[in-house]
């Protein structure tokens, strides 16, 4: 399954490997699930990984980085036709264009309008794992 992954969703899945973040932070570890991802997401991984804020070492979010770099899709986009709320988001939303993706995951959805999504799946992160946990169970039988 492949997927984009807001910032948001990241940033608390390391912070708490409890819940559906965590889940997904190791389904990514795990190579389970593939990132889309371009240059932009990445500074922004980076940029956010780094806020003193979150206690996270420079060597555990360089390898962090170095692992999503090498595991992950990296595409280039275009610009979205429809603009997004906040402009920061768009980066997430033409990746998952880019790439096809199976879905976006993020923790703020509204950020997301339906009419700019261009038949993309935006998902929250418990979502996702019902929809990754269906799958499954659905290819079992």
């Amino acid at each position: 399954m492949r997927i984009v992954l807001d910032t948001n969703v990241l940033v608390s899945g390391l912070l708490s490997p409890f819940g559906p973040p965590g889940e997904i932070v190791r389904l990514v570890s795990s190579g389970a699930v593939k990132l889309g991802v371009d240059a932009r997401i990445l500074s922004e991984y980076d940029e956010v990984l780094a806020r003193p804020r979150f206690g996270f070492t420079h060597d555990a979010v360089s390898a962090l980085l170095d692992y999503i770099d090498q595991a992950s899709e990296t595409v280039a986009s275009e610009p979205l036709t429809h603009r997004l709320p906040d402009e920061d988001d768009e980066p997430f939303l033409e990746v998952a264009l880019a790439c096809g993706v199976d879905h976006l995951v993020t923790g703020n959805a509204v950020h997301f309008p339906e009419e700019a999504r261009a038949g993309v799946s935006v998902v929250s992160p418990a979502q996702f794992i019902e929809l990754y946990r269906s799958r499954g169970a659905q290819s079992d039988i």
